[in-house]
């Protein structure tokens, strides 16, 4: 394939000649077949989905009153976050400029290559791969901030958060990364992803502080606002990664596709051994009832410790690395609890610690993936490859730790000089979805709130104005109606009797209370025109001509009749007015 140089100078802007600065042929990132291009491009669909799972975990984690403003983050971290990985996120980490360095990539910003560059369809295949990996680390974070922190502050966050994430990713993938010519070894990674992401997601819980009460009541698991969502996202996560760490074979050429068939099944092997681990560990732990939150996370964190050597291993070897990393995970959740570090999703432990593990795991365990050249020819220590490897991805683990927690502190506290980062009080109380987003849900005790924060005199107009969600308006009109309609009925009702002495209790109108209603709303039972003797009802004529404020055709609410009766004196009822018609509830 020609250098992209060859490219006639006519033929090229003078802004995609400042963006790109072609200085070598054919950088391993761009070496794609069709095939691999293929397969790339298929991977990164299936990645994009995780965003899915990612968002309705967190959701489910999160109280009610919460969820939908967690979501709404996901969907920031896709929008803004995607945004600055093309202006400048890409090109820090794959970028081809002279200025590059084994620190940071300058070249390739905002890229957009021309029809004809040699590497067109390689530079957008690659680019959509590196950009699904992005927003994934990005995502890491949003569950550890969820239900305090400011949505406006997070936006800013979300659209800054790549420099955490690409300047590392083009340490570990970048031909031009100090530890990539170390030889550092992270297929899909375990590293530049989720202990980035991870480590981010320490030091903004750290940051933030804990959820108001959180700790007031121990250090407990608070409990999860939707189960049922929280399973979801595990499913959605776990067929994603499976494209997440088979895609990282980056091509199906050669010998390339019998690793990435290898990657898929050791990916779910040690899915196997940290979800038995967590199954175990919980019903201990618990006496006999199983966790959901330990059996997700525990499953989650096995993946995240697999996936940097997802075909450098035996499935024995990818069993044990699972148990491990899911080990680690369930017992370091209660540990950050203990510290004050308030991870409402477990994001600290599931990424950080087991993405720590995954990157030594490498240095144990990886075999030399002959004839791919991913390790160098090395293997893991306990492989007889001796102890350089594992020196160098506990160097890496070391670097990115320290780099995703001082950047990510950094970064936020820059952000709350311009936008505070937490919420106020009040509104954490009231929550995110009708703060932030003006949603109320019906089933969550919202109104308490409003009348306890009230008396403080904040504005709360927007609050109480509106409405629940999934409720319909005129339904709670027409209900409203149907009470005044009772109330009048009964009001009748009172004063008929106070005329009427002479009539016998036998004789008297059934009254039934509904709770349902009220105090004030009632069934009648048995009402008849006659009374036993035979002689006409006087109570039955007055009452019920009047309740209707003189209509013949009987009680109409919102425009509906809801029954029908006649004037006193006529013989001919309507098919629904018989001795029972007049019934309220």
């Amino acid at each position: 394939m020609a250098d992209s140089n060859s490219t006639p100078s006519h033929r090229v802007g003078p802004s995609q000649s400042w963006a790109r600065n072609n200085s070598y042929v054919i950088p391993g990132v761009y070496d794609l077949t069709v095939e691999d291009t293929n397969w790339v491009l298929t991977s990164s669909f299936i990645i994009f989905t995780m965003q899915t799972g990612f968002g309705m975990l967190e959701s489910g984690c999160v109280s009610v009153k919460n969820e939908v403003n967690i979501m709404m983050k996901n969907i920031i971290d896709i929008v803004l976050g995607g945004f600055t990985y093309w202006l400048f996120g890409y090109a820090m980490s794959f970028g081809r400029g002279e200025l590059n360095n084994p620190f940071v990539a300058l070249g390739d910003f905002l890229i957009d290559p021309s029809v004809t560059d040699p590497l067109f369809g390689p530079i957008f295949a690659a680019f959509l791969f590196q950009l699904s990996f992005s927003t994934t680390a990005t995502t890491i974070v949003s569950g550890a901030m969820a239900e305090r922190c400011n949505f406006k502050a997070y936006c800013l966050f979300s659209f800054l958060n790549t420099i955490v994430y690409c300047i590392p990713a083009g340490w570990v993938w970048g031909e031009h990364g100090f530890l990539s010519n170390l030889g550092v070894v992270d297929i899909a990674g375990s590293g530049p992803v989720h202990l980035i992401g991870g480590s981010s997601a320490f030091a903004s819980a750290m940051m933030l502080g804990p959820r108001l009460g959180r700790y007031a009541k121990g250090t407990d698991p608070l409990p999860l606002g939707n189960p049922v969502n929280a399973c979801m996202g595990l499913f959605v996560l776990w067929w994603g990664w499976l494209a997440f760490n088979s895609g990282s074979t980056y091509g199906v050429s050669g010998a390339k596709w019998i690793y990435a068939a290898r990657a898929a099944v050791m990916t779910m092997m040690g899915s196997f051994g940290g979800g038995s681990f967590s199954i175990i560990y919980s019903m201990v732990r618990n006496e006999g009832r199983l966790d959901i939150v330990d059996l997700i996370n525990g499953i989650l964190a096995s993946l995240v410790s697999v996936t940097a050597g997802c075909f450098l291993y035996h499935a024995w070897e990818a069993i044990v690395i699972g148990i491990i990393g899911s080990a680690l995970c369930c017992l370091s959740m209660p540990l950050f609890d203990r510290m004050g570090v308030d991870d409402p999703v477990g994001a600290s432990a599931v990424h950080g610690v087991a993405g720590i593990w995954g990157v030594l795991a490498v240095g144990l365990f990886a075999d030399n993936p002959i004839p791919l050249d991913t390790t160098n020819g090395r293997s893991g220590l306990f492989k007889g490859g001796g102890w350089y490897l594992l020196g160098v991805q506990s160097l890496s683990a070391l670097c990115l730790i320290c780099w995703g927690i001082c950047v990510t502190l950094a970064l936020l506290w820059i952000i709350n000089k311009i936008v505070p980062i937490r919420m106020d009080p009040n509104e954490e109380l009231l929550g995110a979805d009708l703060m932030e987003h003006r949603i109320r849900h019906s089933q969550i005790g919202i109104s308490r709130a409003l009348s306890a924060l009230a008396p403080l005199k904040i504005d709360l107009d927007d609050a109480i104005n509106a409405p629940p969600i999934g409720r319909n308006p005129g339904h709670e009109q027409c209900i409203d109606e149907v009470r005044a309609a009772s109330q009048k009925l009964y009001e009748w009702r009172s004063f008929m009797d106070k005329m009427s002495p002479q009539k016998k209790a036998s004789d008297q109108p059934k009254v039934v209370d509904n709770p349902g209603l009220g105090k004030n709303s009632f069934k009648l039972r048995n009402i008849n025109r006659k009374n036993r003797n035979g002689t006409d009802n006087h109570g039955y004529e007055g009452k019920y001509s009047h309740a209707t404020s003189g209509a013949e055709n009987g009680l109409r609410v919102g425009g509906n009749q809801l029954f029908t009766m006649t004037k006193s004196g006529e013989n001919n009822q309507s098919e629904r007015n018989d001795q029972n018609f007049a019934w309220i509830d």
